[in-house]
């Protein structure tokens, strides 16, 4: 009888613990932590990470998760060591975020080299899902052709027809610089001419005399982060909106806003998957998010971060297997559906698709308190708000 007793309590206390299987999954936070882009991502991707493996009870699944982290400090050279010894001798089985496009076009090829899986929430460029397009490779937030798409046809819809760029010299702001092109170009516009400045900048006063000078009715910044803020702070100090020339600020995040204030930021439009006063289900996220965060507002990239992993860990649990060509198949098969996207999809490119807004920063005045800095214009539908699937050169679309 005691044996038997001990056999039950055991049982009993294997049940209780989880399931009986389990599977082990290691998750890689690769980004800037030091540098121009350690706001927008940095600490709180390793954060958005970590959330959502504890709001999908991973552990409760008999999924076993770890995080680890490191600065790619926005060069792909060593982006791309990380990436290797992540993959061949620490057992990272994917790797998240990796904002810098040009450190996100390495780190895709080395996934696809290794087999294993890169969910990109923090590079802008469009290629990833065009000519770089990978099948291990998801691009989860917002890209170049969707911000050119969202703030350059509004620009252009709102009487800015002629476009001077100031674009920051590397993979990300060319692609922009591109993406933005075609689309003033497809509505009417016309582009003047364009300077590109040192990745990351200081000072951008000869670059955006030069946008001064040409006389363009558009402004438009084609850099991000810190490049952003410090372009918008010297712009003012050269009175260029005071001179009757809009600002376009083509990829912006509310830390931005929060770095420049209101004051200096005010009227701006930007593009964005996320703000986190949407709704209900963002307004609690973005709560729990900012208490763990030193106070601070949870940016898209860091939304984008939680929103992947949430459903990667999904398809992890109904496969009971990491396998990658079988979690990209789910993955790509299965609706995605969180509360900061809402519901979206993976299109066979790797393209994740979901709506985009058209947001203008508030005057001072409009504000009704900290981080309330958006005013909504536009809902960008999903099937809108991305470039066509036919239309990236994809070889994934190709082979179908």
């Amino acid at each position: 009888m005691k044996v038997k007793s001990f056999l039950m309590a055991s049982v009993a206390a294997a049940l209780l613990a989880g399931p009986a299987w389990a599977v082990d999954v290691k998750l890689g936070v690769l980004n800037d932590r030091s540098g121009i882009y350690a706001d927008i991502a940095g600490e709180g991707s390793v954060i958005a990470a970590r959330m959502a493996v504890e709001d999908y009870k991973a552990s409760e699944k008999g999924i076993n998760v770890e995080i680890v982290s490191a600065d790619h400090q926005n060069k792909p050279d060593i982006g791309s060591n990380i990436a290797r010894q992540w993959y061949d001798t620490e057992g990272v089985d994917v790797i998240l975020d990796v904002p810098t496009s040009s450190v996100a076009l390495a780190i895709n090829e080395i996934t696809r080299e290794k087999n294993k899986i890169f969910l990109a929430s923090g590079p802008a460029t469009s290629d990833l899902t065009g000519k770089a397009c990978s099948p291990n490779t998801i691009h989860w937030t917002y890209d170049t052709w969707a911000l050119a798409n969202g703030t350059g046809k509004a620009m252009v819809e709102q009487g800015g027809k002629s476009w001077f760029f100031v674009t920051a010299d590397y993979a990300f702001g060319h692609q922009l610089e591109e993406d933005t092109s075609a689309v003033v170009k497809a509505a009417g516009g016309e582009v003047l001419g364009a300077v590109r400045h040192p990745f990351p900048g200081q000072d951008f006063s000869s670059f955006l005399l030069q946008a001064q000078s040409s006389g363009a009715q558009v402004v438009g910044l084609a850099n991000a982060g810190g490049d952003t803020i410090n372009s918008i702070k010297q712009a003012s100090e050269f009175g260029i909106t005071q001179g009757g020339q809009a600002l376009a600020a083509l990829l912006f995040f509310i830390t931005d806003v929060h770095a420049l204030s209101l004051n200096t930021a005010q009227g701006l439009v930007l593009t964005s998957p996320f703000y986190w006063d949407l709704n209900d289900g963002t307004r609690e996220w973005s709560e729990r998010f900012q208490k763990q965060n030193d106070g601070q507002k949870p940016t898209m990239i860091e939304a984008g971060v939680y929103s992947s992993v949430l459903h990667y860990l999904k398809a992890v649990d109904a496969l009971d297997s990491k396998d990658t060509a079988k979690v990209m198949e789910w993955m790509k098969a299965n609706p995605a559906d969180d509360p900061l996207f809402g519901k979206g999809e993976i299109r066979a490119d790797g393209r994740k698709i979901h709506p985009m807004y058209l947001f203008r920063v508030k005057k001072p005045d409009q504000s009704k308190g900290d981080w309330d800095y958006y005013e909504k214009l536009q809902e960008i539908p999903a099937d809108q708000a991305f470039r066509p699937l036919a239309d990236g050169g994809c070889s994934l679309v190709k082979a179908q």
